[in-house]
């Protein structure tokens, strides 16, 4: 029986209620090329998602513009009713097209929006709901404001944000609890420090997208391949396991479409990196910042 869990990754309660194993699954992936259409191997897809909870995954990301609609669709297909399930998904963007997104922030399409998740994801309440962007066409408080109603009328039940500063969360903390902030973030990318900063200090919960991303760090004879080959796991398993180690706020959403990949993605959760391992990857990190990796 294979012991192979995310639960190593250890627990994070969003909002200070709803707990989640602090390694999740993002289903942006189990979509076609482009993050449009139907997936390329729509069983392929399926196993992927059933894989999921079996795996000890309980925080699953998704978003009504990942198909658009498709990755929502097929988590209720597969899922539903999500037992012990924390399914978290985002409005606020268009879609003209494969890898076009366009942000809509106009208070009555976010309403539609998550009115639609409501409905394709077969339930009455979404445990958390995050504005995909922050429109810069409409007034920031106009979409805050028609998020709050919506959390006020029961519809959701956590709020979070995606890509934003800390400017854009206090000012957003002004009308309700950010209870979430998603930013791309990684070992090659950490434009978002200050912000993940900030939620580590309020208690909010960071989702870094793209997590596995390491690029040129990554490469053979590199300080990351390095700490890879000692602990015997690839380097993108460090890369996610670093990211796990660097605050306990943190809540990387891996995404895939193949169940080979969620296995690979998990066994990240019992890596125990040391002291000299974190040290080593900080430097590379920075030096990557700086532009001098």
């Amino acid at each position: 029986m294979s012991t192979l869990s995310a639960r190593g990754s250890g627990q994070f309660a969003i909002g200070g209620d709803l707990p989640v194993h602090r390694l999740g699954f993002g289903a942006m992936r189990i979509t076609g090329q482009g993050v449009w259409g139907e997936p390329a191997d729509p069983a392929e897809a399926k196993r992927t998602l059933k894989r999921v909870p079996e795996l000890g995954i309980d925080l699953i990301d998704t978003a009504d513009s990942y198909g658009p609609e498709v990755s929502e669709r097929l988590i209720r297909e597969v899922l539903h009713p999500y037992k012990g399930l924390v399914i978290a998904t985002k409005g606020g963007l268009t879609r003209p097209g494969p890898s076009q997104w366009v942000p809509n922030g106009r208070p009555e399409y976010l309403r539609q929006q998550v009115t639609g998740s409501l409905k394709r994801l077969g339930i009455e309440r979404i445990d958390l709901w995050q504005l995909h962007r922050v429109d810069p066409k409409v007034p920031q408080a106009e979409q805050f404001e028609a998020i709050a109603a919506m959390q006020k009328e029961g519809l959701i039940r956590h709020l979070g944000l995606s890509e934003v500063g800390v400017d854009e969360v206090k000012a957003a903390q002004k009308v309700f609890t950010v209870t979430t902030v998603q930013n791309e973030y990684n070992l090659a990318n950490r434009k978002s420090e200050a912000a993940l900063d900030y939620c580590e200090a309020e208690g909010i919960g960071f989702i870094p997208w793209f997590p596995l991303a390491a690029g040129s760090l990554a490469k053979p004879g590199s300080v990351l391949d390095g700490i890879a080959r000692r602990h015997a796991v690839s380097p993108s398993q460090i890369a996610l396991a670093w990211l796990l180690k660097r605050s306990p706020v943190m809540l990387p959403i891996p995404g895939t479409g193949k169940v080979k990949h969620l296995e690979e993605n998990v066994r990240a959760a019992d890596i125990a990196l040391s002291d000299a391992d974190v040290a080593e990857l900080g430097a590379l990190a920075k030096a990557a910042a700086d532009g001098t990796a």
